[in-house]
């Protein structure tokens, strides 16, 4: 007897970097900024008053709106909420796709969209990016995807894509603009600003990056409002919990901190690049919390189980395009210390 529908059996599903709980390790695999979150979250943790938790959260998370709109000068009613910036990919899909209606991104990149598309039952469309990670617009615009979906900076190369690429998108597409800004708070522009001007486009950014809240999973979107109202329709009753809404709004209020800590990342990321490349390592120019890295003689996977032995976690894809290749998160200086110094013997036996 078949249960499920013959997709859902068989697909792979999406596979998160590793996780081990309990077991000290240097965790570089699955992209969390290093540093702790505001202390305006750690003071709001220890006062939180328990009545918020009998009672339904609001299921419009209201405070997260209304902290967006101040911080990002946009209405509240151009923001929706989502548990996880993937919950709000997940409405999308569902809004917009089906198997005569294609999703449409460039690839190698987050492989959840792949995932998504295929729970769907959605056509996909993967145009591959150039060896540079250059966004091939052209190739996009001839998918004609019901839903166009652009990260940007691109995991897992970290490289960004310029403002006049997303004007000819938007302007040429057949359907809806995502732009997947996870990793915007390590970036050196945004693309904020073409959501006023552009009906089609909705960006999505996530607080597990630039605010430390990885373990919250609270993300927003901005569009122009008849694209917030029709995903609201879709997504769950009450899909952020009281505790994220309280907890992110703290955090998205306190952009001093955010900033401060990014900046880190930044001077971090800028070192360990340089780094590597005096290893003999390539490395795509990252604006991202992470670099793309390929190993002096392509053995990306030996490396990365003997870093694994050793206690360091890396992110390793054995796919097309990446099997020669590393995906490291930029960590803490002590942390990129003692990656370096293992990579130093690795590469000198390899």
């Amino acid at each position: 007897m078949r249960y499920f529908r013959k997709k859902i059996e068989s697909m792979l599903g999406y596979i998160p970097g590793e996780q081990m709980p309990g077991v000290r390790v240097v965790k570089l695999n699955t992209n969390e900024n290093p540093y702790p979150p505001s202390p305006t979250v750690t003071a709001m943790l220890r006062n939180i008053d328990s009545e918020c938790l009998r009672r339904y959260p609001d299921p419009f998370s209201g405070r997260v709106r209304r902290a967006v709109s101040r911080v990002f000068g946009v209405p509240e009613d151009w923001v929706i909420v989502g548990n996880g910036s993937d919950e709000i990919l997940s409405i999308l899909l569902r809004a917009c796709c089906e198997p005569r209606r294609a999703a449409a991104y460039a690839m190698p990149t987050y492989v959840l969209y792949r995932t998504l598309a295929e729970i769907q039952g959605a056509r996909y469309i993967e145009v591959p990016y150039d060896e540079d990670y250059r966004l091939p617009v052209e190739g996009l615009i001839a998918a004609r995807g019901a839903l166009t979906i652009v990260c940007s900076p691109n995991s897992p190369s970290g490289t960004p894509v310029f403002h006049e690429d997303l004007e000819r998108l938007s302007a040429s597409v057949a359907g809806l603009l995502v732009v997947d800004e996870a990793y915007v708070d390590f970036a050196e522009e945004n693309a904020l600003e073409l959501v006023e001007s552009n009906k089609n486009i909705i960006i999505l950014r996530t607080l597990s990056k630039g605010y430390s809240l990885a373990g919250l999973r609270l993300g927003f979107g901005i569009a122009q409002p008849p694209i917030i109202e029709n995903l609201m329709k879709i997504k769950d009753s009450y899909n952020v919990d009281a505790l994220s809404c309280l907890i992110g709004a703290a955090a998205i209020e306190d952009q001093t901190y955010k900033e401060e800590t990014a900046e880190r990342v930044k001077a971090s990321r800028k070192n360990l690049s340089a780094t590597l490349e005096n290893l003999g390592f390539r490395v795509w120019p990252s604006q991202a919390n992470f670099v793309l890295t390929r190993p002096p003689m392509g053995d990306a996977e030996r490396i990365y189980l003997a870093l694994k032995a050793k206690g360091i976690l890396v992110r390793y894809f054995k796919q097309p395009r990446l099997e020669d290749k590393l995906r490291i998160t930029v960590g803490t200086e002590e942390e990129n210390s003692t990656l370096i110094q293992a990579l130093t013997r690795l590469t000198a036996v390899g």
